[in-house]
């Protein structure tokens, strides 16, 4: 993803100019320069040289990606690792230091999206998700339906395949044949990409989930979404601010949809009239959402408008929560997103927090496990040991505690 944000920053962004790219190991990095025509990007390894770097307009690299939140002459950073504790240091030190933030990294916003949102405000700097990604994509498509006086009820996601139980064994193959990651690819199966990213469209909207893990209606391949959409309960709908959900095998896949009602008898009847059919459910769909193609419309959001494309409205409205892939056994460590041991399901934010239910997002390297936990189950904070001193483990509690004096 960081390849082709890069290749489209360099070749078909003009205004825009991508001054670094960091990555863990140098050599990846490089390539994202040489895939868009750069042979020799400048390898830097403090502030200041990637600060001379930029003003003598050669493109750096680095293996510390703290520097590009820390010099001046970057007007934003785009955070695409998906980690979460690095994510926040990164992102953090990034506010700290005046610079808009874009994340194509729905588990960092979803674990820690309030907090940060509320320091990038108190910074004057915009943070925002992605344009191109499906959730930006959904939030888009929420305020058409919104702008053209249509109550949206529902923020849907299309996938093609959702089994809690896939592991990188399994994906494998799957990701050789694309260039992914096996545990990249087993968050998308096994159900834990897609409740991040319902879950930040929630916190965005107020929307909630109308039962843990949500719905997550399977269909013949192909069904066309207009007919799937037809399985959720209008009624149920209708109450607050509509419900995150997504449908399995549906077609156009894998783009977004959001279901919205209207009441006047007239719009009903020119909402029939131009296709959208009878009601009570109006479906409005995207077919596609190109990532890297559209992340720099972000960066220009941002820097040049102040606008998000997506950020969370306020404390988190949908959580993510940690759930037993296998029979735990004390003494286990968890290995986070798309790993052997755990998955996430989506839950509501108010529930998970009087249950103690574990956020998925704290669960990557250091967390134990302390007593036996059932395939399948959630787990809760009393049923692991977290490191203790990680940034996001400090950042969590002070995001709790100010969602519970909230709510008290």
């Amino acid at each position: 993803m960081g390849r082709g944000i890069a290749l489209q920053v360099l070749t078909a962004t003009p205004g825009m100019e991508l001054v670094a790219v960091s990555n863990r190991s140098l050599d990846p990095a490089r390539e994202a320069f040489v895939a868009a025509g750069i042979d020799s990007p400048l390898v830097v390894d403090s502030v200041a040289e990637l600060e001379r770097a930029i003003h003598e307009r050669r493109p750096a690299i680095t293996d510390d990606g703290l520097l590009l939140s820390e010099a001046k002459g970057i007007d934003a950073i785009v955070e695409v690792t998906g980690s979460i504790e690095f994510g926040a240091q990164v992102v953090l030190r990034a506010i700290e230091h005046g610079k808009h933030t874009v994340l194509m990294n729905a588990e960092l916003d979803g674990t820690l999206g309030p907090i940060l949102k509320d320091r990038a405000d108190r910074a004057g700097v915009i943070y925002t998700n992605s344009d191109g990604d499906q959730p930006g994509v959904m939030m888009n498509l929420y305020r058409f339906v919104k702008g053209i006086g249509v109550k949206p009820v529902l923020c849907g996601n299309i996938k093609g395949l959702h089994d809690p139980h896939r592991n990188p064994t399994t994906q494998e193959s799957f990701a050789r044949t694309w260039g992914q990651k096996p545990h990249m690819v087993t968050s998308f199966a096994d159900g834990t990409k897609i409740s991040f990213e319902q879950a930040i469209v929630a916190n965005a909207t107020g929307m909630r989930v109308a039962k843990r893990g949500m719905h997550g209606y399977e269909v013949e391949p192909g069904t066309r979404i207009e007919d799937a959409a037809q399985l959720f309960d209008p009624a149920e709908l209708e109450e607050g601010n509509g419900i995150v959900d997504y449908v399995v095998g549906a077609s156009p896949g894998p783009g977004v949809f959001v279901l919205g009602m209207h009441s006047h008898p007239a719009q009903q009847h020119y909402l029939n009239l131009y296709k959208l059919g009878e009601g009570p459910l109006y479906c409005f769909y995207t077919p596609y959402h190109l990532c890297h193609f559209e992340a720099p419309v972000t960066v220009a959001r941002a820097v040049d408008f102040a606008d998000a494309a997506l950020a969370p409205a306020g404390h988190l409205q949908v959580e993510v929560v940690a759930t037993a892939k296998v029979d735990l056994r004390p003494g286990d460590e968890l290995d986070g997103f798309g790993g052997y041991l755990s998955y996430g399901l989506a839950e509501n934010a108010d529930v998970a927090r009087s249950e103690r239910l574990l956020p998925l997002g704290l669960t990557e390297a250091g967390c134990r496990v302390t007593r036996a936990v059932s395939k399948d189950e959630v787990l809760t904070y009393d049923d692991v040991e977290l490191p203790g001193d990680r940034l996001c483990e400090r950042l969590r509690i002070e995001q709790d505690a100010a969602a519970a004096q909230a709510a008290s």
